[in-house]
């Protein structure tokens, strides 16, 4: 799998996660709930407003019933008074006040019918909608109940995201641990060996190996001492048999050095003269 592939791979894989811990089943059981109480108070209102229009029909009903008996009372005054032409007259209204009372008994009852459905469904959503309730809630419970359990079998498997985190910090702990333990063991090695003191000091190899040689002489001019006290005889006939027996022939200086060398010894012994 090429690095694209893998980064594409590790991309859609935390998209999901993000996606699955966006879908809460418990907000979309709410919402879902919401919205049906939203459609139950539409149809509330509905029925609400359908009353409203029936009753302003039966308000104007009422009118045209006491218009029809007022007709009634002209009539049979005009009859009375031998005007049978304003008897007609009112006649024909009250005739027109009741085609009118016949038009609108007719929309109340379909009103109330109307009404009366909206009612029904009205019963029935509100009916549905408690029972999506109870479900709603027992859902929800029985999620959060699982959601809890299986937090908790990840924590203690170690297989959920936020203890692989744990994981992967405490094996990055380690290797920078270990890595600083190698390296402090590798710097106590060289402080031992002086590569410290090597690289820290100002002498060359020509000091040391000229402060070796004030060593050896000190030491020797200590051990003849030992020697005189315990009545032991000096050792240079030895050493200088030793030392005539390694003189190679490749390590005799030429002239000028021997000269040099010559001149330093003689300044040295005139020093110790005086």
């Amino acid at each position: 799998m090429g690095i694209l592939s893998r980064a594409s791979y590790v991309i859609r894989s935390k998209l999901n996660a993000i996606l699955n811990r966006a879908e809460d089943p418990t907000e979309s059981l709410d919402y879902s709930y919401e919205q049906m109480r939203d459609e139950l108070q539409q149809v509330k209102q509905g029925i609400a407003d359908l009353t409203t229009q029936k009753k302003r029909l039966e308000i104007q009903k009422r009118r045209l019933e006491e218009n029809v008996e007022k007709h009634n009372e002209q009539a049979r005054e005009a009859v009375q008074q031998d005007r049978d032409d304003l008897a007609r007259r009112a006649l024909e209204k009250k005739k027109s006040k009741m085609n009118q009372i016949e038009d609108l008994e007719t929309q109340i009852a379909e009103l109330q019918e109307t009404q009366d459905r909206l009612v029904d469904k009205k019963d029935e959503l509100q009916g549905r909608i408690e029972e999506f309730k109870t479900k709603k809630e027992t859902m929800k419970a029985r999620y959060e109940a699982a959601e809890a359990s299986t937090r908790v079998s990840e924590a203690m498997s170690g297989v959920g995201d936020e203890m692989a985190d744990v994981t992967r910090s405490i094996e990055r702990a380690e290797e920078r641990t270990e890595e600083m333990e190698a390296r402090s063991q590798a710097m106590d090695e060289l402080q031992d060996t002086g590569a410290f003191d090597d690289a820290l000091s100002d002498e060359d190899e020509i000091d040391r190996e000229l402060q070796s040689g004030r060593t050896d002489r000190e030491v020797d001019a200590e051990l003849e001492t030992l020697r005189a006290e315990m009545g032991k005889a000096p050792a240079e006939d030895d050493g200088e048999a030793d030392g005539d027996a390694e003189v190679d022939v490749e390590d005799v200086p030429d002239e000028e050095v021997e000269a040099e060398l010559e001149e330093l010894r003689e300044e040295e012994d005139a020093d110790a003269s005086n």
